[in-house]
């Protein structure tokens, strides 16, 4: 009786320790997203955006291809939440607060407004900004120098003096540019600062025409008539989102449409000379994979794009009465 007593307690004792081994911490890992064999953990990335168009959406991708490229994909180690402000900056605000919150391991925020809402909002969790023309300037970080904060990302900051050559090249004899504009947006108010500069040094004038709203951009463009030789636009979201708008309008007073960013020319550019976002996207998401794997955000400088693409089309010249000379012509990397 007494060996039949130790063997049912030796039992016990052996199925007591089963069910402990079942709840223990690295069961409930694997629940949640780790797994016991050994598999990384599951990274929760926020990605918002101040408004949806194809630029930002390109840049949106590339993070996202990206990561998977660097073996974090959706649905099995990779959990993101997007949310779009819709152009409004109060939203922005909001979302950058929830984010805030909810604490994910890493913050991608998309262009000038949303990325300073973000930043206003945490100081510890990682934010990676994207498609941001000065961060110095928006008061993102101080300097291109690693932040030694919870900041870093990457600039889609072009360099315009190649901008002003494609513009005396589109029309040769230049003498005003309009560029309209949202007077709200730090990245826009930069650039329409340095086109004054540079284009002061060759005699060419400036006619800005802000628009507040997105409803306002074709009322910007139709002022130009007569005041300029072309319209020059940046990566203004409010002028992004309302391309297809400004194109009817520069259609009707005959002025073309000199783009920054290469998508643009699909949606009434005659010319552009920019980056591809999906690329700014992607340079995006290798910093955001840094930072996944343990690098701190505030150690990594911030970067810029360096290659630029021509992208025109010789549908659009003809409505907005361009010539698109056998140069340009050459040069493009994609003729519509």
């Amino acid at each position: 009786m007494k060996v039949c007593v130790k063997q049912s307690v030796w039992m016990l004792t052996a199925l007591a320790s089963v069910v402990l081994a079942a709840c223990s911490p690295a069961e409930k890992q694997t629940e949640s997203g780790s797994a016991a064999s050994g598999n990384t953990a599951v990274k929760k990335v926020a990605i918002t955006a101040i408004v949806e168009h194809p630029a930002l959406d390109a840049v949106r991708q590339g993070v996202l291809d990206e990561l998977a490229a660097e073996g974090y994909k959706q649905g099995e180690n990779l959990q993101v939440d997007f949310q779009s402000a819709q152009g409004n900056t109060a939203t922005a605000g909001q979302i950058a607060k929830k984010f805030a919150g909810d604490k994910p391991d890493v913050i991608v925020a998309i262009a000038t407004p949303s990325a300073q809402s973000v930043i206003a909002a945490t100081k510890t969790v990682p934010v990676v900004f994207a498609a941001v023309t000065d961060p110095v300037a928006a008061k993102l970080v101080s300097s291109w120098a690693p932040s030694k904060t919870n900041v870093t990302g990457v600039s889609d900051e072009l360099p315009l003096a190649p901008q002003i050559d494609l513009m005396k090249k589109i029309v040769p004899n230049l003498k005003t540019v309009g560029y309209v504009y949202s007077p709200g947006e730090v990245n826009s108010t930069v650039v329409l600062d340095q086109l004054k500069g540079l284009l002061a040094k060759d005699g060419i004038a400036v006619a800005a025409a802000p628009a507040q709203r997105t409803t306002d951009v074709p009322l910007a463009a139709r002022s130009l008539k007569g005041k300029a030789d072309l319209i020059y636009t940046s990566l203004d979201n409010n002028v992004v989102s309302a391309y297809e708008s400004m194109y009817k309008a520069a259609k009707e007073v005959k002025l073309p449409l000199i783009a920054s960013d290469t998508d643009s020319v699909k949606r009434g550019a005659v010319a552009a000379l920019g980056a591809n976002y999906h690329e700014v996207g992607v340079t995006t998401g290798k910093l955001v994979a840094r930072i996944l794997k343990g690098e701190k955000a505030g150690d990594i400088a911030p970067q810029r794009i360096q290659k630029l693409d021509l992208y025109v089309s010789k549908k659009n010249a003809t409505e907005q009465g361009a010539t698109l000379s056998d140069a340009v012509l050459k040069e493009a990397k994609v003729v519509e």
